[in-house]
């Protein structure tokens, strides 16, 4: 091989070397929401951890209630646990610096928390103690409780509070999300509430997590959703629909969710277009996606086969 062909080739090597150092850094990572899987945690959480990890799982995303959160929202669940048939949520009796250490085994991040609105409002220090251990950087609020949101105004104060939660979620060096559970989605008193929290919050202070199938039960497009709020939504909750179906009503109470829970299913395996879902949430800046298959039953089938079809799409 002569000079010129050698420095051909090696050019050649080397710009191929950077387009595959490029693609790796830009392959978006796959999360799980761990309400997927509370039974397996709850008996053992370390191997729990590493089965999502050996799926190819490289975030996950924790939910409460946490030993430090309001009396109140740990009361709530201990009444609600007996109709769940399993009890642990948080850290699941491990304490932050243990949690973040499983982690590190497994080479698993943890960027988002959902806790309830109450720590968020009265809490905020111990939570952002328990995050920055973790390394998380949002903190989600799941679903706005339902004697906060019966009027349009109720939503405009919501916003209003949202405004302040995120503000202080900043001044401890995090970021407030709010995660949109299928309601707000029809027209109240000529306006959509969820149009109403999108327009009235400071894009710099409250950012939002979608669950596609919650938004199309809604009668809502993600798709459309994520391209007319570029920067705003951060996060997306991934699962699939068997068929086509919304909510009786306006979604806005959980006896409607639990009427759809059959028609979730693997994602890939339904309805909807999450190609396209996954492909407008990378252009409009969604930072984080986690698969969430709500306690399903053979999450060993479920999650692999969740895994297998988005891991061909990031």
């Amino acid at each position: 091989m002569n000079r010129r062909d050698f420095l051909s080739v090696t050019s050649l090597v080397l710009a191929s070397s950077a387009l595959g150092v490029a693609s790796a850094r830009h392959k978006q990572a796959l999360g799980v929401q761990l309400f997927s899987i509370p039974k397996m945690l709850e008996k053992d959480f370390r191997g729990g951890i590493a089965f999502v990890a050996g799926l190819g799982y490289s975030e996950v995303e924790f939910y409460g209630p946490y030993a430090f959160s309001a009396p109140e929202s740990i009361a709530r669940w201990k009444s609600i646990t007996p109709q769940l048939g399993f009890s642990g949520s948080g850290f699941f009796g491990l304490s932050a610096q243990q949690v973040r250490s499983i982690l590190n085994e497994n080479h698993v991040a943890a960027p988002s928390m959902h806790t309830d609105l109450i720590t968020l409002q009265q809490n905020m220090g111990a939570l952002a103690e328990a995050a920055h251990v973790l390394g998380a950087t949002y903190v989600v609020l799941p679903a706005i409780p339902e004697e906060k949101r019966v009027t349009l105004d109720d939503y405009k104060r919501m916003a209003s509070t949202f405004n302040s939660i995120g503000a202080q979620a900043r001044s401890h060096g995090l970021k407030f999300g709010y995660h949109n559970h299928g309601y707000g989605l029809h027209e109240m008193e000529g306006k959509i509430p969820l149009q109403i929290i999108l327009q009235q919050t400071d894009p710099n202070l409250v950012f939002f997590e979608m669950d596609i199938y919650w938004t199309t039960a809604g009668g809502a497009d993600p798709v459309q959703l994520l391209r007319e709020n570029p920067t705003r939504y951060k996060m997306l909750h991934l699962k699939d629909m068997k068929e086509l179906r919304h909510f009786k009503g306006n979604g806005g109470d959980p006896s409607q969710w639990i009427e759809l829970f059959p028609y979730m299913t693997t994602v890939g395996d339904g309805v909807l277009d999450i190609k396209g879902i996954v492909a407008q949430a990378q252009k409009s800046g969604v930072e984080h996606l986690f698969v969430e298959q709500d306690m399903v039953a053979d999450p060993g089938v479920a999650l692999r086969r969740s895994a297998d079809f988005l891991l061909k799409l990031v």
